[in-house]
């Protein structure tokens, strides 16, 4: 039996430090990959006075936005041990569980700001304190949200995205297929900074390229903010951006092409 990704190639887009374990389960499927980190995840230190007004247990909840903030957070702010605690995506879930943290909430459905804001758990957090963990310039929705329903919010940044640079000929091994494998040729990306560094990163002529090719994102905010920058091929909508989401996506994808066989 052949494996489900032969024939394809994806070009994976995640930080360094963070696409090993979707590359090798990607290889294992039999897609070639080529690692392009649009973006670098750069810690951001705190001073005295932040790290006592960020403290967990604070507050009545914290919610960490992604995986980037914990370490960061257990690093500078400690650990929260009476304050509930709440998830954005089942990856940052399990990331905190991991680490053994209890999680009392995570959206259902769609794995973003929208979809924690529908939770009953905060519906109504009016005399709530409520905490947000995030990367500098992260989305406002979340504290907008919940200001509105009363509650009182600190948020915290607790890391920088940075351009990322290509490694020495993935440039090169991107045109190869392209020459190569008409169509056969996959860009994942995992949220919009990722999808806006990828596209700061790329030559103008190679951008064009690959605005051509399949698109695996995670979500609908990610698909309208592709279509936004005018990406012109398929968008294989995957339910979040875990690697088992992502992966479910591009096996689909290779499925309804063909398999190996229309490569």
């Amino acid at each position: 039996m052949s494996a489900p990704l032969a024939g394809l190639t994806v070009v994976v887009t995640r930080p360094q430090r963070q696409a090993g374990p979707f590359i090798a389960r990607a290889t294992q499927a039999g897609a070639a990959c080529i690692a392009l980190p649009a973006i670098d995840i750069e810690p951001v230190t705190l001073d005295a006075a932040e790290r006592l007004r960020l403290r967990p247990d604070a507050h009545d909840w914290t919610i960490y936005t992604s995986a980037n903030t914990i370490d960061a957070s257990l690093e500078q702010l400690g650990r929260p041990e009476r304050c509930r605690v709440a998830a954005v995506g089942r990856a940052t879930s399990r990331a905190l569980e991991a680490r053994g943290i209890a999680v009392h909430a995570i959206p259902e459905g769609r794995y973003d700001s929208e979809g924690l804001l529908a939770l009953a758990a905060f519906a109504a957090p009016a005399g709530q304190r409520i905490l947000i963990l995030r990367g500098e310039g992260g989305r406002e929705l979340l504290r907008e949200q919940l200001q509105a329903r009363g509650a009182t919010v600190t948020v915290g940044e607790l890391y920088r995205r940075r351009r990322g640079e290509s490694a020495p000929g993935a440039l090169e091994a991107i045109e190869s297929a392209l020459a190569a494998k008409p169509g056969a040729l996959v860009v994942a990306v995992t949220s919009v900074e990722v999808l806006d560094g990828l596209l700061e990163l790329l030559p103008a002529t190679l951008a064009a390229q690959l605005r051509a090719q399949p698109l695996l994102l995670p979500g609908e905010r990610v698909a309208e903010a592709a279509r936004a920058r005018q990406w012109a091929g398929p968008l294989l909508v995957a339910a979040s951006a875990e690697d088992a989401s992502m992966l479910a996506a591009l096996e689909s994808h290779a499925r309804a092409r063909g398999g190996p066989s229309a490569a």
